[in-house]
């Protein structure tokens, strides 16, 4: 499986490098106040996966720190309710008191 994968990404990687290879003229990229970029097409293609990938692991950043959090709260939940069972546990295996009646 690890050599399929292998194999589908290079070829995925050839596939990808030849369009960029084969997209090399300049571009115009217009901006906002008449700012203008001129850059190869496959860069600013590549420039707006990186800016995706960054914004999409700023955008989960919040969610996985409260996952983190939750974790953190239920690991001690779970070892005071261990504590507490082989606290009880010890409790039952103990033979009762000797009560005196009537002494």
């Amino acid at each position: 499986m690890k050599l399929i994968s292998r194999i589908v990404w290079g070829i995925l990687f050839v596939v990808v490098f030849g369009l960029a290879l084969k997209n090399m003229h300049e571009t115009a990229l217009l901006l906002f106040l008449g700012y203008e970029i001129k850059s190869p097409l496959a860069l600013i293609l590549l420039g707006f996966l990186m800016s995706g990938f960054i914004l999409g692991v700023l955008a989960m950043t919040p969610t996985l720190f409260r996952h983190r959090r939750e974790l953190a709260k239920q690991k001690k939940t779970i070892h005071k309710m261990e504590k507490d069972s082989a606290a009880l546990q010890v409790a039952r295996s103990q033979p009762p008191p000797d009560t005196v009646v009537g002494a």
